[in-house]
C-alpha cells in the first residue's frame, strides 16, 4: 500500500474510532434506560394492577400486554440510540468538512477535502454516513423488530455499500464513492488532486 493510501486508511480508522466511541456511549446509556424499566418496581406494579383490573379476569392476557409494553419500550430505546448515532455521525462529517474542509482523522494526517462548500460537504457526509453506519444500523433495527430475512439482506447491502465506497480509494484516482457523488477529492501532502496538472518547471538562465 502506498503512503497516500495508507494515510487515508489511517485517517478513516481515526474517524471510525470516534463513531465506535459514540456507539459505546449510546449502548451504555441505552442499557441503563432499559434496566430502569425493569427496576422501576412501583411503576410496574401500578401498570400491572391497572391492566389486571381492566382485564375482566384475563390474567394471562394482562401479563402478556405488560410484557409487550416493556418490550416495545426497550426496542424504542434501541432504535433511538441507532437514530442518534446516524444523526451525530452525519453532523460530525458535514460540519467538519463544511467549516474546516477535513475531519479530525484527515486533519491529523494532513489531508483535506476540496472543494468543501456546505452542499458538497452535506452530500459527501450523507454517503459516508450511509456506507459506514446508517445501512448497518437499519439492518440492526430490522433484526430487533423481528424481520430476520430482511435484516440479513440489508446486512449484505451494508457490506456491499461499504466496499463500494472504500475500494475506489485504492484506484489511480483515489476517489471514494462519496467523493464521486459529491464532486470532491482528498488532497494533502503527497496526494495531488485528480486531474490536476503538475506545475511547469522554471528554467533558470
Amino acid at each position: 500500500m502506498s503512503v497516500p493510501k495508507l494515510r487515508r486508511a489511517v485517517a478513516w480508522f481515526i474517524d471510525f474510532a470516534l463513531v465506535l466511541a459514540l456507539a459505546a456511549g449510546l449502548a451504555v446509556l441505552t442499557f441503563h434506560r432499559i434496566a430502569a424499566l425493569v427496576t422501576d418496581v412501583p411503576e410496574l406494579a401500578t401498570r400491572g394492577g391497572f391492566d389486571l383490573l381492566t382485564s375482566r379476569g384475563d390474567v394471562l392476557g394482562a401479563s402478556e400486554s405488560l410484557g409487550f409494553s416493556l418490550w416495545d419500550k426497550a426496542v424504542l430505546y434501541v432504535e433511538e440510540a441507532f437514530g442518534l448515532l446516524v444523526a451525530v455521525t452525519f453532523l460530525y462529517q458535514w460540519l467538519c468538512l463544511a467549516f474546516a474542509g477535513r475531519t479530525l482523522g484527515k486533519g491529523l494526517l494532513g489531508l483535506k477535502v476540496s472543494p468543501s462548500m456546505p452542499r458538497r460537504a452535506a452530500r459527501r457526509a450523507a454517503v459516508t454516513t450511509a456506507a459506514d453506519v446508517a445501512v448497518f444500523a437499519a439492518a440492526c433495527v430490522l433484526l430487533i423488530e423481528g424481520h430476520f430475512v430482511l435484516s440479513v439482506l440489508v446486512w449484505a447491502l451494508a457490506v456491499g455499500v461499504f466496499f463500494l465506497n472504500a475500494l475506489p480509494v485504492f484506484s489511480p484516482t483515489r476517489r471514494s464513492l462519496a467523493d464521486r457523488l459529491a464532486g470532491t477529492a482528498v488532497t494533502g501532502l503527497g496526494i495531488s488532486k485528480p486531474g490536476a496538472t503538475p506545475p511547469a518547471r522554471t528554467s533558470w538562465p
